[in-house]
This record gives C-alpha cells, structure tokens and sequence, in this order.
C-alpha cells in the first residue's frame, strides 16, 4: 500500500496525518496543554470508595478525580480467573479490596472524556516496540492480530526461553513477527528498567504524583503507527526529527530510513491537502463523488449517519442508483470514522434497498473499508428499520471535541430562536416584572435584529405594551449581545 505518515509540528502542537494512495485516512493531533494522558502510571490516593457502583473514586493530580471500577483491579481480575473457577466463591467485593486514604499504583487507560474524569486500572502495563510488559503477570501472551496458531505457539516459546526468571508477563506485539532475538532481549531489558524505576519513585514521591509518561505522539508515530506499507515519515521540524532519530536507533532501527525531513516551501499539511480535509471533517456534510451525500451527527450518547442520493441520477434505474450510492457511501463512511475519530455507538441509516443481494453486498464493502481500521470496530447486519448499527472503540476526544467548543448563539443546540420569538419573550417579561416593580422607565438592550424587528413589525405591539403597564419603554442596540441575550434595564 502506498502510505506517509506526515507530522507537522509546532511548538504548541504536534499533527499526524496518515496518506494512503492520496487521499488522508487518519489524523491525530496533540497539544502542549491537552496532551492525552492514556498510559501514564500515577500513584495516586483514593479519596471515595462507593459499594454499591462497586467503585472507587481516586486522586491522581488531576482537576477531576479519577474511576476505578472493581473489575478493573488486578487483585480482582487474577482472583476471577483462578480461584473462582475452583471454589465457585465470586471475587471480594472493591470495600474489602481498597479504602480511603490508601495509596495506589494506577494507570490510565482512557482519557477524561466530557465531564467524565479518567478511567484507571491496576494492571500496568508497559509498551515497547516488540512487547508489552505485564510486571505483575506472569502470562505470555501474543496479539490477537497474529492470527497463524503455529506462529502464536513459535513466538510464545521464543520469547519464553529469552526471560530470565521471574520477570513478569509479557505481550508479544505484531512488531515482534520478525524480529531477532537480540531485539526481544532488548526490549525486555529496556521494559524491566523502566518498571524497576518506577518502583523506585513510589517509594521517593507522594501521591498523588506521575511516576510514568507515555510517549509523545512523534514518539508513538515510530512506535506504533509505522507498518510494512509506510514508504516514508515525512517531518517539518529539524529538532523533530533528529529526537525520533535517536528514539529510532534505540527502539525501532528498521524505521529510521524512512524518516524524511520535509524542506519544500510550501507548509506540508497545505502540500498534500491535508489542510482542507480537516476542515471538511468539521463538517456534517460528506460530499460523494457520485453526487451523492452523508450527513455525520456527533451527539454525546452515539453517532448517526445518513446517506442521501443528492443528483446522483447517472444509473439506469433508481435501484441501482440507491445501490451505487450506498456502495460508494460504505467506504467514505468507514474513512470519516477514522478521520474524525468517531467512537461509541454508530447508527447508519443507509438509503432502503428492497433487494438481499444489495443489502449483503453494501455490509459487506463497509466491513471490508473497516477492516483497515486500527480501532476495534463491530458492525450488526440491517435491523427491521433497515439501519445498520455497529460500534468502534473510543480511547480519545473525537476531532471536533478536541478542536471545537459549542458556539456561544445557540450553546450547541443548533439552532437559535428567531428575533420574533426573543421579541415576545421581552415583552412577556416587562409584563412580569411590571406587576412587581414600580420603575419610571423599562429599556430593553438587545441584538440589532430584535431591536429593528421592535422598530418595525413589532411597532405597533409595543406600543400596546407601553400603554398597558403605564410606563415607557426604550429600545437600545448592544451589538455584543446574539440574537437569544437580551437584557431589561429598571430605571
């Protein structure tokens, strides 16, 4: 496959965007004072333990404390596994397990979302290129993407005679199909010492302190996101580039030949369009190039999806125009939930197709796009109500919450209320406030529209007002205020 990885970086903010056969199919940004906190390991002190939601509440230093749910502990998950089996005994409950005031070794596996705070877990767990390292488990495991069960079974004996005793478990990564047994043992010794010190800061800082940072994004680029198809890592930042480098020759060698400095004139996001295209996954509005489109609505519960034919009118009948339509609306749909990062449920409200075939045929294509996805994705067949629902992991902010806010007109709803109906509510508002104040005058501070709408189509209503509570009533224009904002002055 032809694919770039282009990262542009500044010094607030560092942008990935992932180039496949032109056209960017990924984009991943981290700021300076949001970067996500996914992998960090704190020690943190719980401050709430709540039995019934079988729960606790734990301060990491951050400004909302953290969720830590029993199923989530280690203690729990490893007394599940082997012990429950033998005895038929359930697990302790999370009381018997922590209490307040303790101090704990946590790792965050999902970043605050909305005004939800940060989700924790015991079970830490250390990347590298070649493995993840499980220091309180002795399992082996391999992943899940490694799907040949003789390789599975050759890696884990592999791995297994390279350990020394008792190091803890481990996960062999898709990265490590190839790789020598000088690399695994490297990234085993480079692992342990990490954990080794961690261990060492317990016992040096007070909680609630950060004993562990994940990588920056440059960093995880070369980590994680480099594959067999990448031809290059093109970047705009000399200092950038000479870190990932160095992080190459350490960590992961047989990418460092692709990574490229960027030195054209032209900005390299604006060189490959990637400029436009984050401004049209701002959007809700898809455009198809069959004329077709798809309209995306984030909500704070699921995702909907709806295609539309639009012009298109070039099949040679509507069937097979509906069925095009939603071929072609399959991929750009699997495409946009990669670029905006759409997570959560999704509900897809294809155009109806009264035959099997096509139906089958259309599910089958949005599989297919999907399946280049790196986040777990689970699509349903056509429901009664001929929607297709599915679902695709969410481990962090969405594009549009990570670069938008709700606007201040309409505080996200949409939509604002017209100039008349502001009009009406001011002057059932001066009704009110007549019949319990006794002021010599009432001046309304609106927008310029509802102020013109008083001054003329509303002209004649307001004077009925003025006479009916006895008192005048002046208009001003506060051209600060949106259209909703007004303000009703006593003098």
């Amino acid at each position: 496959m032809n694919e770039q990885i282009l990262v542009n970086v500044t010094p607030q903010e560092t942008r990935v965007a992932i180039v496949q056969h032109g056209a960017v199919q990924e984009l991943h940004i981290e700021r300076t004072s949001t970067r996500g906190i996914v992998g960090n390991v704190y020690l943190g002190k719980v401050v709430r333990v709540l039995p019934g939601m079988q729960s606790a509440f734990i301060d990491i230093g951050l400004e909302r404390a953290a969720f830590l749910h029993v199923a989530d502990l280690w203690e729990h998950r490893t007394y599940n596994h082997h012990q429950s089996k033998q005895n038929g005994n359930p697990p302790p409950a999370i009381e018997k397990m922590v209490f307040e005031g303790q101090t704990i070794i946590v790792q965050v596996s999902k970043d605050p979302l909305g005004t939800k705070g940060a989700r924790l877990t015991t079970q830490i767990s250390l990347a590298g290129r070649m493995l993840v390292h499980l220091p309180q488990d002795p399992h082996i495991g391999v992943s899940q993407r490694i799907e040949n069960e003789g390789e599975r079974e050759e890696l884990r004996a592999k791995l297994t005679r390279l350990l020394p005793e008792n190091t803890g478990g481990f996960i062999i990564r898709t990265h490590a199909e190839e790789a020598t047994d000088e690399e695994l043992t490297a990234d085993v010794n480079y692992l342990r010492t990490r954990w080794r010190e961690m261990l060492e800061l317990t016992r040096t800082k007070p909680a609630p302190s950060l004993i562990y940072e994940d990588l920056t994004m440059a960093q995880r680029v070369v980590r994680d996101l480099v594959s067999a198809d990448t031809q290059a890592i093109l970047i705009d930042s000399k200092e950038t580039l000479k870190n990932l480098l160095t992080f190459a020759e350490t960590y992961a060698q047989e990418t460092k030949d692709r990574l490229q400095l960027h030195q054209g004139e032209r900005p390299l996001f604006e060189l490959y369009n990637i400029e436009d295209e984050l401004q049209k996954a701002l959007g809700r509005r898809v455009e198809l190039k069959s004329g077709g489109y798809v309209i995306i609505d984030q909500t704070e519960a699921l995702t909907t999806i709806d295609v539309n034919t639009g012009g298109f009118i070039g099949a040679r009948n509507f069937e097979e125009t509906v069925f095009k339509t939603n071929l072609e609306a399959a991929h750009a749909i699997a495409r946009q939930l990669r670029l905006r990062n759409l997570g959560g449920i999704i509900v897809i409200d294809f155009i109806d197709m009264s035959t099997e075939e096509h139906k089958k045929t259309v599910l089958a294509e949005l599989q297919k796009a999907l399946d280049r996805d790196r986040a777990r994705t689970s699509v349903t067949d056509f429901s009664a109500l001929g929607l297709v629902e599915m679902t695709r992991k969410r481990t962090r902010e969405s594009l549009a919450h990570l670069l938008c806010e709700p606007c201040p007109s309409c505080q996200g709803k949409g939509q604002v209320k017209t100039a008349q109906t502001v009009a009406y509510e001011i002057m059932r508002e001066i009704v009110r406030e007549s019949r319990q104040f006794n002021p010599k005058e009432f001046r309304i501070l609106a927008s310029p529209a509802v102020i013109d709408l008083f001054l003329e189509e509303e002209a004649q209503h307001l004077g009925m007002l003025e006479e009916f509570v006895g008192k005048p009533i002046t208009l001003q224009v506060d051209n600060l205020f949106v259209q909703e904002h007004y303000d009703i002055i006593l003098t």
